[in-house]
């Protein structure tokens, strides 16, 4: 084995992030690297995520981790998509779904020969052409044999960190319960050398991960490593929480609910539901908000509303000298599109691809930021989306959104749809063109042309063309049982 090699990797801070980098390390690395994870159970996490995307099959496939049985740990239920209500008007809803959208062709999407079959009114609704989009208003799904895996789920964030505290643990990661009292730096480098705990204890490690959330006790107290501030995009920068008794029918999808001053979340787990009001703390403040989403919550509260401030924006380098930021101590976005677990994973994995010698080779480090800031930047894009593309002007907070200067290559992405039809994606970018479309149009983008190709198709072969992908997409989601009648049968809460 290499000499330099890193031997030990001490992880500061539990919660999702700290036993997800945990569980992906000692089970994919752990024959040869020593893992380490500190935390104190006087210190509460966040802890209130409680909807993710898709991409987390990913993590889960790497780890081996059985569905049902994560399920069941973690209270969770299917998610298909997003329920946008009140974004682009008051009283106007769309939905984000997870699942493909039609059918294109080589040179154009579905959405070019959508757009001509409105103008020709033999179109339905865009989301009539999506099995997840219909499913989810059908309260239908099941996990069938080779299909898509275009769903995500609702969970109980707690109980999904306890879940990987106990595989990790399996996988021989140890836990050390204690208070980080000071970070000590070498004074040749200033790289982190070790912890000392509140007791005296010093544990020492090659490569230090930083999840110690918001406060980024390594990345930014030791290291000051700076910070890029989002606001004046995503201006949100409150949350209050809660979680209430279960009494109407579990639906496959969470519920984004604007209102004056930001919107509300409804998530409904297998005996419970989370509910949250995010909201701008220049138009409201923390008493109102609770307030407002207590008076906004079907069933009886069954804990305290919790008020969680943060700052949007992303660490200037989520990897510095040899302390990697993972979770919300590399950033926060918002909760919107429910990509922190997302953003979490993705910092795993390509740590674990760029996995570096005791030397920390600056190739690596440089390789790493750029990608997470790459991914950091384009979902700013995607959320931002959200609130300036609205037609709202019934308050300060949503005329401030409407009017508000946005990132240029947002504005570039807006245009060329605008003007042509066209979605605009990346390589490695993680919202595909499904989401951009159903987006865009839901809060009222409409594009001014389409595609000259589809106009080699008659009109009657552009009905039937239309329609048949209709009827197999509602023939497919009728076929499926009920979302609650799957869930007892499949993964049922322990």
């Amino acid at each position: 084995m290499n000499q330099n090699a890193i031997k030990k990797i001490v992880i500061a801070g539990g919660g999702t992030a700290g036993w997800m980098c945990s569980a992906a390390i000692a089970k994919l690395l752990g024959k040869n690297i020593e893992v380490c994870l500190v935390e104190s159970d006087l210190i509460p996490t966040v802890g209130v995520g409680e909807s993710t995307i898709p991409t987390l099959h990913i993590f889960h496939d790497l780890l081996k981790i059985s569905e049902p049985e994560f399920m069941a740990a973690t209270n969770a239920t299917f998610k298909l998509g997003i329920s946008f209500e009140g974004w682009k008007q008051n009283q106007q809803s769309y939905f984000h779904s997870f699942g493909y959208i039609g059918q294109g062709c080589w040179a154009a999407g579905f959405q070019h020969f959508w757009l001509k079959g409105i103008q020709q009114g033999v179109a339905a609704d865009i989301g009539d052409y999506c099995t997840e989009h219909v499913a989810s208003r059908l309260g239908k799904f099941a996990v069938v044999p080779n299909q898509d895996r275009n769903h995500a789920y609702q969970l109980d964030a707690g109980l999904y960190a306890k879940f990987l505290r106990n595989f990790a643990q399996q996988n021989g990661a140890k836990r050390i319960e204690g208070m980080i009292s000071k970070v000590n730096l070498e004074p040749t480098n200033g790289f982190i050398k070790s912890l000392t705990l509140g007791d005296g204890q010093i544990i020492e490690g090659d490569l230090f991960i930083d999840c110690t959330g918001f406060k980024g006790l390594l990345i930014e107290q030791a290291l000051h490593t700076g910070y890029e501030d989002w606001n004046h995009w995503l201006p949100c920068d409150s949350a209050v929480a809660v979680q209430t008794e279960l009494v109407s029918p579990i639906v496959p999808y969470t519920r984004a609910m604007a209102h004056k001053w930001g919107w509300q979340w409804q998530i409904p787990l297998q005996s419970r539901r989370g509910n949250g009001l995010v909201f701008c703390s220049k138009y409201m403040s923390d008493d109102e908000a609770k307030a407002a989403l207590l008076n906004n919550v079907e069933g009886k509260p069954i804990n305290e509303p919790r008020v969680i401030k943060y700052r949007t924006g992303t660490r200037r380098k989520h990897w510095n000298k040899n302390c990697v930021a993972i979770g919300l101590a590399s950033g926060f976005i918002e909760p919107l599109e429910s990509t922190s677990i997302h953003l979490i994973q993705q910092s795993i994995i390509r740590l674990m691809q760029n996995m570096p010698t005791k030397a920390i080779e600056s190739c690596y480090q440089d390789d790493f930021n750029n990608k997470m800031r790459f991914e950091a930047e384009n979902i700013r894009d995607f959320i931002v989306l959200h609130y300036y593309v609205t037609q709202r002007t019934d308050s300060d907070f949503w005329r401030y959104c409407k009017n508000m200067p946005i990132p240029a290559s947002l504005a570039k992405r807006i245009e060329l749809f605008k003007q042509s039809g066209h979605v605009y994606k990346a390589e490695q970018e993680l919202f595909g063109e499904a989401s951009w479309l159903q987006v865009m149009l839901g809060q009222g983008l409409i594009p001014q042309n389409y595609h000259p190709i589809v106009d080699s198709m008659s009109d009657d072969e552009l009905k039937r063309f239309l329609d048949s992908i209709k009827n197999h997409v509602a023939k497919k989601a009728n076929s499926l049982p009920s979302h609650i009648d799957f869930i007892n049968h499949y993964c049922k809460a322990n």
